[in-house]
């Protein structure tokens, strides 16, 4: 089941669920940093209670160096509410870490009935609170003066770098087109937008699937009413009203966190030509770029300046930079075809593209139906969460290899390996003198005193291994226990699953061990 569970998270990361919400939590939260802490811990804990805790760790950390970049503020007065959510989020459900696994699967082995999906929920929610309360008051000691220089890593440039280098501002508009526009049913090539108006179709938005989305164009490409055209107008003599009068065009609102937003659907990358290129000499034109690649260039560099105006009847040379626009997977594409086009620079929204990302609404209702059959307690929840893992692959948000490498292998080894070693306790009598030994210590003070040590017990071994391996061996001692004082063992059962708090005395260690060298850098 745990292995289920990582393929299921993988898919929501493949298909582009998870980094909706990062980009969802940017929008809703805007410049508060108050906003942006409440909601970063909220979606971080939601996420966290269906997915691995370590990839929604990972989502966000760009996201908050971004985050805090733009609001001039110390990365740490977020990155450590983003490590004390994604630890708190391992409370929040069933199947939101391994250690409530190990516990629930060690209640059904003694023959007791399992924790529900959302047993432990109440308490997550509780310490959850708690925990936004806690960092809500004690964010601005994190910050120092080292801590709020910008570092040299940061320097990475985003579409609206780009588009500021390239002097594109102001160039973008959004078309819908109307019922009756000539514009339907026509051929992007036969309609020559860019050789009347000035105006370089770079993508169109068009319903699908309940969403929508933005769809790459050539040359090929026709048009639908209601489509809602992505253009770059090169030429500033073109009347827009004009232009929308004679295509039955309406003007749509631009915003200009835009390109951002849709980093999903459409990329943007900078491409220069090899030495050996053929194409060397030719126009953007002449090499019927758009037809040939389907991308777009939009704008273009020549010893480091960039050219105003339209681009595509500029002659290529040595050295020229130019920038295209379009879809990720042609964007790669380009730099292996043949021996013409070396990509140079990727933008970080890059980090955004998913390769499955139009198969989102099916990983959701995926999602949705493993936690349904899980509370319907007809279906074991192995059962449940591997059809999920079954319709996923179905469905194609998520292939054979890439579910092979979303299994955390070790984390599987490391629970089979261990629970050899807590049977062993239990055959040769050591789950037997470690609780006679806690009964003669706290025994005489009532559970409460015992479920107080149990709780250190765990927290203090999870300092030094890991929270699963804990779970493995303090489970069968936590409810030998309970059975020697004639108590319910749900509580016994469930401090061992709340042990995983000892993360909390140093969230860093989180941080740092699933952040990547990027993380590391920040000092927590």
């Amino acid at each position: 089941m745990i292995a289920a569970l990582f393929i299921i998270g993988d898919g929501l990361v493949r298909t582009g669920v998870a980094t909706s919400m990062g980009s969802w939590l940017v929008s809703v939260a805007g410049n508060s940093e108050t906003k942006m802490l409440v909601f970063l811990m909220l979606t971080v804990a939601g996420l966290g209670a269906f997915m691995s805790s370590t990839g929604v760790v990972a989502i966000f950390i760009p996201v908050v160096l971004s985050v805090s970049m733009r609001m001039q503020i110390s990365p740490s007065r977020l990155m450590m509410p983003l490590s004390f959510a994604g630890l708190i989020s391992g409370m929040m459900t069933l199947v939101a870490t391994p250690p409530n696994l190990v516990v629930n699967s060690e209640l059904l082995r003694e023959g007791l009935e399992g924790f529900s999906f959302f047993s432990v929920t109440p308490l997550g929610l509780v310490i959850l609170v708690l925990g936004i309360i806690y960092m809500l008051l004690t964010r601005f000691a994190l910050k120092s003066d080292k801590q709020d220089k910008p570092r040299e890593g940061w320097k990475h440039r985003t579409f609206r770098d780009l588009i500021k280098e390239y002097r594109l501002t102001g160039r973008a508009r959004r078309l819908a087109i109307r019922p009756g526009s000539p514009l339907i049913g026509q051929r992007l090539d036969d309609l020559k937008l860019r050789e009347r108006y000035g105006a370089n179709v770079i993508g169109v938005e068009r319903w699908r699937r309940f969403r929508r989305v933005i769809v790459n164009v050539n040359g090929v490409s026709e048009f639908r009413a209601r489509d809602v055209l992505l253009i770059d107008m090169s030429s500033a003599e073109v009347d827009l009203r004009e232009f929308c009068s004679e295509q039955l065009l309406e003007p749509m609102v631009l915003r200009g966190e835009y390109f951002s937003d849709q980093a999903l659907d459409v990329g943007m990358a900078e491409v220069s030509l090899i030495p050996e290129s053929e194409l060397l000499g030719k126009t953007v034109r002449e090499i019927g770029f758009r037809t040939r690649y389907g991308l777009n260039v939009v704008g273009l560099k020549r010893d480091g300046v960039a050219m105003d105006g339209s681009v595509v009847d500029e002659p290529l040379v040595l050295g020229d930079i130019f920038l295209v626009v379009g879809n990720w997977k042609l964007i790669t594409q380009l730099g292996q075809r043949g021996r013409d086009f070396v990509v140079m620079n990727l933008p970080v929204e890059v980090s955004d593209a998913s390769p499955a990302h139009s198969q989102a609404p099916h990983a959701i209702f995926c999602l949705v139906l493993m936690v349904a059959l899980m509370l319907t307690d007809e279906i074991p929840n192995p059962i449940a969460a591997i059809i999920a893992c079954l319709l996923m692959g179905k469905f194609r948000c998520i292939d054979a290899e890439s579910a092979y490498k979303a299994i955390h292998w070790p984390s599987i080894i490391l629970i089979v390996g261990m629970m050899p070693f807590a049977l062993a306790l239990q055959k040769t009598g050591g789950v037997d003198l470690v609780v006679k030994g806690l009964m003669e210590l706290g025994g005489g003070y009532g559970p409460y005193m015992m479920l107080m040590c149990l709780f250190i017990m765990c927290a203090t071994i999870g300092l030094f291994i890991s929270n699963t391996a804990t779970a493995v061996l303090m489970a069968p001692i936590a409810l030998a226990m309970a059975k020697s004082m004639g108590v319910s063992p749900y509580p016994f059962a469930m401090m061992v699953a709340m042990g995983r708090l000892s993360r909390l005395y140093d969230p860093g260690l989180f941080t740092g061990k699933y952040a990547g060298a990027g993380a590391r850098q920040i000092h927590l």
